[in-house]
């Protein structure tokens, strides 16, 4: 449990924040100077805000009411920045074991099993100027973990790769949170990124809590989200893969809104799987149906329709099992159609929708 309630001014800014977080993940998602690094560095001790208390699974690291702020060297934090900040004069071992001259706790996991755990074990004689960016940023992973942190901050720390390395480092993160047994504040302004690892999302804007709640609630409010992040927007499920068809190279997965079918997952039936099923890739369609390529049909029926006031969209949430889903059409299309709370109608998502964005790994406890 993180408990957060923050005041304080810088120049022109100010931050005042309150929140609470349960879950393993917390996101802290916003725009550029929306206050996110401020808020974490004043959860790692080195910013002291003007007013405010701070608590971590019921540990006191702040409360300026009644004089209390430990310092940042005894808060047991570790803090992953958007570049790795590696010692290039150090192997791979000896910046991890840089790591445990920190550490202020006994016990917590070996060089080896956070090695295995972050897919590093094999680098660890190499030099940081040898290593790719996704493989520097998993080993500034582990240098933190081998502090033995109570709370593990991390600023935007796919920021600075490319696509193929995100896309690399993903799995070994989804298994950070799953198996590191300790809270994470994840920094990010990509959706992606929060619908796959949290399950908290708070976010700020001009230094103001927005919105704080469950990831699927609050990736699927509209008004939240500005600019290009619209079209990100939508349901997120929590689903089990049932079968491959490695002929067509497809996975069956099933879930609360039924079976879905999307491109292949290299992982055996029973996994957990989280999906995010964008409002954009969604269309409406009325029964009876033929001749539609799409692959996932789902039956359900309309809860609400809501126009984007002048502009060109609406927003049809679909309720199809015990989920729902929305979907991004057109206001015209919606009047055409006469579209209308309780009618009967059919979701209809592409499968070649879905993709690396959209596809996550899902935490077993979570599912």
């Amino acid at each position: 449990m993180i408990e957060v309630v923050l005041t304080h001014r810088q120049g022109a800014f100010t931050l005042d924040v309150a929140f609470t977080a349960a879950g393993r993940v917390t996101a802290l998602f916003g725009r550029s100077g929306s206050g996110k690094t401020t808020l974490v560095n004043a959860l790692a001790g080195l910013l002291r805000p003007e007013r405010g208390r701070i608590v971590v699974d019921g540990q006191v690291l702040l409360d300026t009411a009644r004089r209390i702020d430990v310092p940042a060297h005894r808060r047991r934090i570790g803090y992953v920045f958007q570049d790795a900040r590696l010692f290039p004069h150090l192997d791979v071992r000896g910046n991890l074991l840089f790591g445990r001259r920190f550490a202020r706790a006994e016990g917590g996991p070996s060089l080896e099993a956070v090695a295995g755990l972050l897919g590093i074990a094999a680098l660890l004689g190499r030099r940081p100027a040898g290593l790719s960016g996704g493989e520097r940023q998993r080993v500034a992973i582990g240098r933190a973990l081998l502090a033995r942190p109570r709370l593990l901050l991390m600023d935007e720390p796919l920021a600075a790769l490319d696509e193929a390395r995100r896309t690399e480092i993903m799995p070994y993160l989804a298994r950070l949170r799953d198996e590191a047994g300790m809270p994470i504040v994840y920094v990010s302004h990509a959706v992606a990124e929060v619908a796959q690892l949290a399950g908290t999302v708070v976010i700020l804007s001009e230094g103001r809590v927005a919105a704080a709640g469950p990831t699927a609630e609050i990736l699927r409010r509209g008004d939240l989200f500005q600019g290009r992040d619209t079209a990100e927007v939508g349901a997120l499920l929590d689903m089990r893969i049932a079968a491959h068809d490695a002929g067509f190279g497809l996975t069956r997965l099933d879930g609360p809104v039924g079976s879905l079918t999307i491109p292949l997952v290299p992982q055996p039936p029973g996994t957990p799987v989280r999906i995010r099923v964008r409002a954009r890739d969604v269309l409406i369609a009325q029964p009876p149906l033929s001749g539609l390529s799409a692959r996932n049909r789902l039956p359900g029926r309309i809860v609400a329709v809501t126009a984007d006031g002048e502009g060109p969209h609406a927003l049809v949430v679909v309720a199809c099992g015990s989920a729902e889903l929305g979907a991004r059409i057109t206001r015209q299309a919606a009047h055409e159609m006469g579209l209308a709370p309780g009618q009967a109608v059919v979701a209809v998502v592409k499968t070649v929708a879905f993709d690396t964005d959209t596809i996550g790994t899902a935490s077993e406890v979570e599912i």
